[in-house]
């Protein structure tokens, strides 16, 4: 199987793509939200084959040209860059092996779309390695209920802060439903107050993206502010902002993500503007995270609409 396509120079991966720490054998994958170790990857493989890394490195190089999620890139070289340590030319029956050697159901999702993701891209650049990855089959996981911030939760935050900053905090998460780290990377002069929108610059999927402010939203803002005009918008971590929740007993930002999802679409507004307002690529993920509460949503729009 040949691994190098003829007269082609691959460059080396920026070591941006690839942070590891090892401790008592086990790879802890440095993902930007928190460090999240996986005892049941193992090790990575130390031996040296330059020649399949080469590959992995410059797919992970052509994803990101595409425009698609740097951690994504990431995560899938350390798989890929895992399992040819382990088999330099697998077979799909040492793929389906490695897949299952994880008791875990999300590490075995994320392993076979490595693959496939990997099998894809080699396919359309003319490689002949991984032909089999259609036949990789994503385990399916259940849907579990992920803890969503109501109205109620909203207005018992508000009613216990104390100061403006956390009072702005709160106001961009629940009108905004920005990530955490987005979050930590606004910067003053990304508030467009005379418009009342705001502009992600820095995201997950590295798309910028503008998202409107609600009224109240841009008074807390302003009270923030005062006549602050650069420097960053809270002056905390993605870290900080979740000691920030934790202090004032609210819920994680990702419930209020999905809160803002939901009374979003109870509000009327349509499944394609949440979808780009919140970043997401497809609507799979207002699906995932609207699941549990989907035959209320179409109750209540039945009504809004139909039962007049």
């Amino acid at each position: 199987m040949a691994w190098r396509r003829p007269g082609v120079q691959f460059p080396s991966a920026p070591q941006y793509l690839f942070i590891f720490a090892h401790r008592n054998e086990e790879c802890t994958l440095l993902t930007g939200r928190q460090n999240e170790t996986n005892v049941c990857d193992g090790p990575l493989p130390t031996s040296g084959r330059d020649m399949d890394i080469t590959m992995v490195d410059e797919f992970a190089l052509d994803w990101q040209l595409a425009g698609k999620s740097k951690r994504a890139a990431t995560e899938y070289s350390r798989y890929l860059r895992q399992l040819i340590g382990l088999h330099t030319e697998p077979t799909l029956r040492q793929v389906k092996s490695w897949l299952s050697g994880c008791k875990s159901v999300s590490v075995q999702r994320k392993r076979a779309q490595a693959v496939r993701a990997f099998g894809e891209w080699a396919q359309s650049s003319g490689c002949q390695v991984f032909t089999w990855w259609t036949r990789v089959t994503v385990p399916r996981e259940s849907v579990r209920p992920q803890p969503t911030v109501t109205v109620d939760d909203y207005v018992r935050v508000v009613r216990s802060i104390s100061n403006p900053r956390d009072a702005a905090l709160v106001e961009l998460l629940w009108s905004t439903g920005l990530r955490r780290g987005e979050l930590a990377r606004l910067e003053v002069s990304d508030i467009n107050f005379a418009d009342g929108f705001l502009i992600v610059r820095n995201s997950k999927t590295n798309k910028p993206r503008i998202v409107p402010l609600s009224p109240s939203a841009r008074r807390a803002l302003r009270r923030h502010l005062s006549r602050r005009t650069t420097g960053n918008l809270f002056g905390l971590s993605s870290d900080g902002i979740r000691k920030c929740l934790a202090r004032l007993a609210a819920p994680p930002a990702h419930a209020w993500r999905r809160g803002w999802a939901v009374h979003a679409l109870r509000s009327g507004i349509s499944e394609a503007s949440v979808r780009h307002v919140a970043g997401w690529s497809s609507g799979a993920m207002v699906v995932r995270y609207t699941s549990a509460l989907s035959g209320e949503l179409a109750v209540d729009e039945f009504r809004r609409l139909l039962f007049v």
